[in-house]
């Protein structure tokens, strides 16, 4: 991600304090946000927390520029900022951009949006942990572009009726699909190639959900069937194998279709027409939770203690611990609810509708769990079956036959200076939304889901047929750009410091021709004056 050096940003304003003084005098003003330490106007620190004022002859005497502050406190001021504000102020002096490159805050930007890396490299030397932080989120922001780029689409054949479920395992490459024919598939990601298919399940697969140890797909016969992996096995799960009790297995307690599933690192979630969600231990197998709905559930997303729910046209979020249910929004879209995405913080929820709508939430967890809607978006003329997001690009797939992918970075802050955090009264962002920034479309018939995953967009319908968007050709476009940008630069910084040493000898070639000449004309007026005393001497 390149950073754009701007004249002013909402947070931070680096102002120069004489054009002829060194680069490193610096000041800072803090416009929008009150962080925790500050200079005030007589040259004292105000700490907000604690609201005391320290002279700053007691505290830093002849204080003058940021660069003159300790590093711990350098630190604490650029703890407030933003990914981009950050870029912005590490391009001010050296001194600034080796502390903001080494701040540990980009570890939490990268988390936040993406959640932990699934190949973290090895620490080399001369690497500090925030560093290598920083050089993730940096490749990750870039590689985020390439859903503006050109793409390719792959069609893969395989299935022979309607396709309802879609799961991408980006960690290893892997697809996962089904539908009416009642077979799960898995794909090879890069190739597009089949790897394996199970038997016939006997009902509709409407739910598949998988991770690097387990294997879940649900349908129409209110059971769960898994797939344990196997790490003698290159593509984890054996799909061919006859019925094996301890790599498969089967769960039976939902009445009525399995609609949905989730799983996370202790517990596995299923969701069905039944009105409920069943919440149960993946090691044991036992159901731990029951959370009753008023009407069909459509899907849930988890996030550590808590699930988001739809069912009928309302949202919910529960607790997964004491079963409770912590906050409801009653009719979130004209119609069913369908689809629901959620973020890797688990503050941010997205829903789909039979209105062709989209909803943008977020969750406050003050004094009371308060969820409240800050954007919309209708790019469809139809429902919205599935909602896929990664960060910053949040997908949809509706029975328009349309895919459309919205930027939600404008929208999303950081939770240290968020607007929508304070208890203040906030602005509604609602009518002040972009419109989806690409839609893919060219499609007549019902898309049923989607998923995304290392740079690629997979896309189910009622063709039969599995449509995968490749940008990774966008992505070696990019780079290539990208490094003849670089080369130009570099090019023309070696151009400019040639030029910068002709320059200077040309100077010192004029001042020795000027110096050759200033002699020549002493030595002209010294050799008139002795002859002229000689023939003085003469006459005299």
């Amino acid at each position: 991600m390149a950073f754009e050096c701007q004249k002013s940003i909402e947070s931070l304003r680096i102002c120069s304090i004489e054009p002829s003084k060194n680069r490193d005098n610096l000041t800072l003003e803090s416009e929008k946000i009150k962080p925790l330490y500050k200079l005030d106007a007589k040259g004292g620190i105000v700490n907000s927390k604690c609201e005391e004022l320290l002279t700053g002859n007691e505290v830093l005497p002849g204080c003058q520029s940021i660069t003159e502050l300790p590093p711990v406190l350098i630190s604490e001021i650029f703890n407030l900022l933003e990914p981009k504000e950050l870029g912005i102020v590490s391009c001010a002096c050296t001194l600034l951009y080796q502390i903001a490159s080494e701040h540990h805050v980009w570890k939490e930007f990268y988390c936040e949006r993406w959640g932990q890396p699934i190949l973290q490299a090895p620490f080399g030397a001369g690497h500090s942990d925030g560093k290598l932080w920083k050089e993730l989120f940096v490749e990750r922001e870039f590689r985020s572009k390439t859903f503006m780029g050109r793409y390719t689409i792959d069609m893969l054949y395989g299935h022979t009726e309607d396709v309802r479920a879609v799961f991408v395992l980006a960690s290893k490459k892997l697809v996962f699909t089904s539908g009416y024919d009642q077979i799960v598939r898995m794909w090879d990601l890069e190739e597009g190639l089949s790897i394996a298919s199970s038997e016939s399940l006997g009902c509709t697969i409407r739910a598949v959900a998988a991770d690097s140890t387990l294997l879940v797909a649900g349908g129409t016969g209110g059971f769960i069937h898994g797939w344990k992996a196997n790490e003698e096995n290159p593509h984890l799960f054996d799909l061919r194998a006859s019925q094996n009790e301890e790599m498969e297995f089967h769960v039976w307690e939902h009445g009525g279709p399995i609609t949905c599933l989730a799983l996370d690192f202790n517990r596995m979630y299923s969701g069905s027409w039944d009105m409920s969600i069943r919440v149960w231990d993946r090691s044991s197998l036992e159901c731990l939770k029951v959370l009753v709905h008023s009407d069909w559930v459509w899907n849930l997303a988890p996030h550590d203690t808590t699930v988001a729910s739809t069912a009928g046209s309302d949202l919910y979020v529960w607790d997964t611990n004491s079963g409770s249910k912590l906050a409801i929004i009653n009719n979130a879209h004209a119609g069913y609810t369908y689809s629901l995405a959620r973020s890797h913080t688990g503050k941010l929820l997205f829903t789909g509708g039979e209105d062709g709508a989209i909803h943008m939430f977020e969750i406050f967890e003050n004094a009371m769990y308060h969820v409240r809607r800050v954007a919309t978006w209708i790019p469809h003329l139809s429902a919205v079956y599935s909602l896929a997001f990664e960060f910053p690009w949040l997908v949809s797939a509706s029975s328009d036959g349309k895919l459309s992918l919205i930027d939600v970075r404008k929208l999303l802050r950081t939770n240290r200076n968020s607007a929508l955090n304070s208890s203040s009264k906030a602005v509604n962002l609602v009518d002040n939304v972009e419109p989806p920034q690409r839609m893919l479309h060219g499609f007549g018939s019902n898309l049923f889901a989607v998923d995304v995953g290392s740079n690629r967009i997979v896309c189910t319908g009622e063709e039969g047929l599995v449509r995968v968007w490749n940008f990774s050709q966008a992505l070696e476009n990019e780079q290539r750009v990208q490094a003849l940008r670089g080369l130009r630069l570099e090019n023309r910084m070696r151009r400019r410091n040639r030029q910068l040493e002709t320059n200077d000898k040309g100077r010192r070639g004029n001042q020795c021709s000027f110096t050759e000449k200033k002699n020549q004309l002493d030595g002209h007026r010294n050799s008139w004056n002795n002859r002229r005393k000689m023939v003085w001497k003469v006459k005299a």
